[in-house]
């Protein structure tokens, strides 16, 4: 196919001729300049040229302010296949990955790393504690800013398993089992409180913090009874075993990825707040190890924001990513995910649209045509833009970087497509489809 282009400048002389493959050299000035070449290789720029994506160096070059991002797309539209190939593309850079995987989709990338997933099951043997502590080397605010974080952390929790907010005798009822909690954790020369001694301190107050909140011992275990009574859900019921003890010792957090696997608890209603437990667990975990340039996936992002308490939790540490050196990387199948985390004009909706205020990268592949409108509105698309979503072919996304929109190819590299997946059930080949042909996506 050719194309014939230009103007006869002179009667007699021809029109410029040139294949659509040459265009863009043709007319070197339509196509987007791209974003730079540090960074990790994506694919194609649809426009001209490849497009390569590292939102450390955008921060420091102030093509955004912060390095946070959004994942958005139908199923089998190629938002796993990108996902999984940019955590192993970025190992080259010496970056490290944590993900919380509410599927259990991530073992093959688990086995090419050579480390394997936490699985956190209900009575298993794995215990992550959600009320570790962070770096201890930041300075003399530490123990104020560490308590201000597991109070936050411990109301979210209790939030969402009431499923409203707490009354203010609540609050105080939490916060000073927490600090019994953590009195009984330093006696005991543990490095942290755990939820256990947080809930037998809301049943069992004692008297000097009574005192303090002027009022009686049986006052206070009415006060925070219901609170109590939720929370030893993840203690006594059937969620317990996961997050009810100090950390299990021997886990591996020094390899390139750490994916914890709440796929046994995908089905429950509860998995919000398992999440955000998980959430708060890495979060503690990367400022205690030093390390900064962070990848950190949240899978299901969806799941989280539906609860109230944890929503406002996961806003909070999105708000930290640049303090804590962490890119947070949010999945979601399509953005009225976020208008129906609750009622039209809710605190839940606007903490999940501000969420997606704090991510200046917005990666969106095909959404159906009944989407468009919503995410036209919430993403700022122009008409053009928000008409083209709904066509995108798979492995085709729209990036809006900063102030700035793309059209990218998502390419994967020989040898990358096993990594990413997802189709095994659907496979006619036993143990899964693992073709190395580039280019496959799902």
């Amino acid at each position: 196919m050719s194309i014939i282009s230009g103007a006869r400048l002179q009667p007699g002389l021809p029109a410029h001729v040139a294949t659509t493959r040459h265009l863009c050299a043709a007319y070197p000035l339509v196509a987007e300049a791209g974003l730079g070449h540090d960074g990790v290789l994506i694919g194609r720029d649809v426009l001209g040229g490849s497009f390569v994506y590292d939102p450390f160096a955008l921060y420091r070059s102030g093509v955004v302010t912060n390095p946070n991002m959004v994942v958005i797309g139908q199923i089998g539209r190629g938002k796993s296949s990108f996902v999984k190939s940019y955590l192993w593309r970025q190992a080259v850079f010496g970056r490290s990955a944590w993900v919380i995987d509410p599927k259990g989709e991530y073992g093959p990338l688990c086995e090419a790393w050579g480390v394997a997933p936490v699985a956190l099951r209900p009575g298993g043997p794995v215990r992550l504690n959600p009320l570790d502590p962070g770096s201890i080397d930041d300075g003399p605010d530490l123990g104020e800013g560490l308590a201000v974080r597991r109070a936050s952390l411990t109301a979210s929790l209790a939030v969402s398993c009431l499923g409203r907010d707490l009354m203010p005798r609540e609050r105080a009822a939490v916060d000073a089992a927490l600090a019994a909690a953590v009195a009984r954790a330093q006696g005991l020369s543990w490095s942290a409180p755990t939820l256990p001694q947080v809930v037998d301190a809301l049943l069992e107050p004692d008297a000097g913090a009574a005192a303090d909140l002027r009022t009686t011992r049986a006052e206070l275990v009415e006060d925070g009874r219901d609170v109590a009574l939720e929370l030893r859900r993840l203690v006594h019921g059937d969620l317990r075993g996961m997050f009810d003890g100090p950390t299990s010792e021997g886990l591996r957090l020094d390899g390139p990825l750490v994916v914890l696997d709440l796929s046994a608890v995908y089905h429950s209603p509860a998995l919000g707040v398992l999440m955000a437990c998980a959430a708060a667990w890495l979060q503690s975990a990367v400022q205690a190890r030093h390390r900064n340039r962070i990848l950190l996936v949240v899978d299901e992002a969806w799941a989280i924001l539906g609860n109230l308490g944890v929503a406002r939790w996961l806003q909070s540490s999105w708000k930290l990513s640049r303090a804590l050196g962490v890119a947070n990387i949010a999945v979601l199948h399509r953005l009225s995910d976020l208008a129906s985390v609750g009622a039209a004009g809710s605190e839940q909706v606007g903490l999940a649209e501000g969420l997606l205020a704090d991510s200046e990268t917005r990666v969106v592949y095909a959404q159906s045509p009944g989407e468009v409108a919503r995410t036209g509105e919430l993403l700022g698309l122009t008409d053009t833009e928000a008409a083209l979503v709904s066509t995108l072919r798979r492995g085709t996304a729209l990036w809006k970087v900063g102030q700035r929109s793309f059209l990218v190819e998502h390419r994967l590299a020989r040898g990358e497509g096993w990594l990413i997946d997802t189709d095994q059930a659907m496979s006619d080949v036993a143990g899964g489809d693992r073709s190395d042909e580039p280019g496959r996506w799902r």
